[in-house]
């Protein structure tokens, strides 16, 4: 195959896609357009209007609290998950909170005596503040 025909069947096989495309969109539209519309002029417009719109809620209700089940045994899950991932990951997890500590020693020592510099003033006034507190109490 030379490139023209390459380019040619691209072409094509573009083509192809974008008319299923635009064929899966209007079948859409279609179901969209199919579905029932409501006129609430007529539905609401009867005697009983106090009836309709009560039953319109406790339907809106009964949605919500179904979903609000799903929503929080979807969270109870996850917690259950990440407990048990903790659970059976502790010793990894220690073991590299060690090997981190032992490996940024210095650092962490050299960033809280800079820190320690830079905040002298308002950590000794916060620390007076609180033994003043403990005494009065």
């Amino acid at each position: 195959m030379d490139l023209d025909d390459l380019k040619k069947l691209r072409e094509e096989n573009f083509l192809a896609h974008k008319k299923k495309k635009r064929d899966y969109y209007l079948k859409n539209k279609a179901k969209k357009e199919e579905q029932k519309v409501i006129d609430y002029a007529k539905e609401l417009n009867n005697g009983n209007f106090a009836e309709n719109i009560k039953k319109i809620a406790k339907a809106q209700k009964a949605h919500v609290d179904d979903r609000k089940d799903l929503i929080v045994a979807k969270i109870n899950e996850y917690k259950k998950k990440k407990k048990e991932y903790y659970k059976d990951n502790k010793e990894k997890r220690l073991e590299y909170d060690k090997e981190y500590r032992e490996k940024r020693k210095e650092e962490l020592k050299e960033y809280r005596k800079d820190y320690y510099q830079k905040n002298k003033e308002k950590i000794l006034a916060k620390q007076k503040e609180r033994r003043q507190n403990l005494d009065k109490e």
